[in-house]
């Protein structure tokens, strides 16, 4: 059969298009079988040093944000001792989580990352358990931790913005918005200053520390559960619907709405320096009388914690100060207005640099 020039290189166009076309299938193929099957999930876990990974969460930070730092720092300790498939996992998936979703200020990244860590190492009710511990954890503890903090002073982050302490805070709350904004106007600094970015930084190493050390308790069988659901949530249901299973407090966007909230009392004189007193009566029933003082204006923290480092009551919620001597006093009531038991309990100050624990009793 005779064809023609023009049919000659038309056909022979189709030809070379499909010729390319195949031998890039081939060439799929053969990349994906040099890959191998996908892994069988969950995934390998081995005991990690939390340590490691608070330093490696903070430093991923500035690589791709809060999200992706806390679960790259779990996925590369995990690949530094077990190899594949973590060495082949693409941390960068979790990239999107940063500033609460796209930047859509919903859930913290390093929260979403610790989550998802935690998904792809454990199943089921075990790893619903351990995600809801953190995610607890993070509303209840002040953030950056003591141990961040000491890290920053001492420069044992490879990524060193900011070297000096930065104010702890309790967000309350699992949302990036609320969690920034509440920081932000207790430590006067805005969203888009080194001193923020740096907060972000060393709440991420904490969340990945933190994880690291849930889960190396589960795999060893010994992770015993802390955070509780407040009891405030119950109120909650009064505007929500009761279908909602939320586990966490709306003071921090919706302000304080219960009835008896603490009064702080002005008690005069001149303050030497930072101090809390001890309380009075102690051990007391029901109520105890707390004094401290600031010799500068200052945000002041006041809060009551039980034996196992739970937050039970917020006294004084990042609130500014003069200088001066103040009393205020517990009623034996956590946040939601129920009485506690009887039991040993700590009251913990934080007021610019100053720190301090007491120990309270209550008998009942």
């Amino acid at each position: 059969m005779k064809i023609s020039r023009k049919d000659f290189l038309a056909s022979g166009t189709k030809y070379a298009a499909g010729a390319v076309v195949g031998a890039a299938m081939v060439e799929g193929l053969v990349s994906n079988a040099k890959a191998g099957p996908l892994a069988a999930w969950p995934y390998p876990y081995q005991t990690l040093d939390p340590e490691k990974v608070r330093i490696l969460g903070h430093d991923l930070y500035y690589s791709r944000g809060c999200s992706y730092g806390t679960f790259a720092a779990l996925a590369t300790a995990c690949k530094d001792l077990i190899g594949e498939p973590w060495t082949s996992f693409p941390s960068e998936v979790m990239v999107y989580g940063g500033g609460g979703g796209a930047g859509w200020g919903g859930t913290c990244g390093a929260i979403n990352g610790a989550a998802a860590f935690i998904s792809l190492v454990m199943t089921g009710a075990d790893a619903t358990a351990l995600e809801s511990e953190v995610y607890g954890w993070y509303t209840q503890t002040k953030l950056p931790t003591d141990i961040s903090n000491q890290y920053g002073r001492e420069q044992k982050y490879t990524q060193n913005k900011y070297t000096q302490d930065l104010l702890q805070n309790i967000s309350g709350s699992i949302l990036c918005h609320a969690s920034i904004a509440e920081w932000c106007k207790a430590a006067k600094f805005a969203e888009s200053s080194t001193e923020r970015k740096e907060r972000c930084a060393r709440l991420t190493g904490d969340v990945a520390a933190y994880t690291a050390k849930v889960l190396n308790d589960k795999f060893a069988s010994t992770f015993a559960p802390l955070f509780v659901t407040p009891t405030i949530i119950a109120e909650c249901k009064m505007c929500h619907s009761a279908t909602i299973t939320a586990k966490m407090e709306c003071t921090q966007c919706h302000g304080d709405h219960r009835v008896g909230t603490t009064q702080v009392e002005e008690l005069g004189g001149v303050p030497v320096g930072y101090e809390l007193e001890n309380n009075y009566p102690n051990p007391f029933n029901p109520r105890t009388r707390i004094q401290f003082s600031i010799p500068a204006a200052a945000t002041v923290d006041l809060a009551i914690y039980d034996i196992h480092g739970r937050l039970v009551r917020n006294l004084l919620a990042s609130e500014h100060r003069e200088s001066g001597r103040y009393a205020i006093e517990w009623d034996g009531k956590d946040n939601a207005g129920g009485k506690v038991g009887t039991g040993s309990y700590f009251c913990r100050m934080q007021a610019g640099g100053f720190s301090a624990t007491k120990k309270l009793s209550l008998l009942k």
